[in-house]
């Protein structure tokens, strides 16, 4: 989205009809389209959280947690040594897992994305 509003030159509104709209989250990839990027493309701490057809995923620099469906269990990558995630260490990092879970849990009700039915 914030790649969108900046390329359009637009301005995110803060309300529509009255409701106020959640503020944008992330930051525009502009910078990665000039010659010289600004931009770091290393995996930053920030952390990049989503949800799709009850799928839900969240990375935060180079550890990731993804769960196919909504009652799946989450699983557990390092995308430094395992960038085609063959190897979950969810049974061997339960702490990570739980902890990076909870970071899944207050983006999505922080951006309305529960409760999912």
């Amino acid at each position: 989205m914030a790649t969108c509003v900046d390329l359009g030159g637009a301005k995110y509104p803060s309300e529509l009809d009255g409701q106020n709209i959640l503020p944008m989250e992330g930051v525009s990839l502009r910078p990665q389209f000039s010659s010289s990027p600004t931009l770091s493309v290393t995996p930053s701490p920030r952390l990049l959280a989503w949800e799709h057809e009850d799928n839900r995923a969240l990375r935060v620099g180079d550890w990731k947690i993804v769960a196919a469906g909504k009652d799946a269990p989450w699983e557990l990558y390092d995308l430094a040594r395992d960038r085609v995630e063959m190897n979950n260490l969810a049974s061997s990092e339960p702490e990570r897992v739980e902890r990076m879970a909870a970071q899944w849990d207050a983006w999505a009700r922080r951006t309305k994305v529960l409760p999912r039915p």
